[in-house]
């Protein structure tokens, strides 16, 4: 069964100047976006990156947890983050993923090569293909 996710956009104005609204169909969330967000800084809203790398960083952790329980390693915790570079002009030039897990059982090269799996092979990843450079940095807590 497919599920669809849906999200709405609103814009006003131009580019520079104006600002719009981006919200979640489910009401997980309702944000402002503007120009000086998405370029310049996040003081006043969130971007279309911002929102790339929460779906690239939930992504993978599921795929990862997948993963690592499927292999006979259930993690008691991934913490992942995602850093989405954009160039105006350019486009999203890279993404860097970090994930620290907690695995019971599991030695630090078993964790980084699942790491890599999930980074390969998560829905998100493959969506984002097109992005230059995705790099991955895989530790095993202690």
């Amino acid at each position: 069964m497919a599920i669809d996710s849906h999200a709405t956009t609103v814009w006003q104005g131009p580019l520079m100047s104006g600002s719009g609204t981006t919200k979640a169909a489910s009401g997980a969330f309702e944000l402002p976006l503007t120009w000086r967000a998405r370029a310049e800084s996040r003081e006043s809203g969130t971007s279309p990156e911002e929102l790339i790398a929460a779906a690239h960083a939930s992504c993978f952790a599921m795929a990862l947890s997948f993963g690592l329980g499927n292999a006979g390693h259930p993690p008691d915790q991934l913490s992942t983050s995602a850093t989405v570079t954009f160039q105006p002009g350019t486009g999203i030039t890279k993404i860097h993923l970090t994930v620290e897990g907690k695995v019971p059982g599991l030695d630090a090269e078993a964790f980084k090569a699942a790491a890599a799996e999930a980074k390969a092979g998560c829905p998100v990843s493959q969506a984002l293909k097109g992005v230059p450079e995705i790099t991955l940095e895989a530790t095993l807590a202690g």
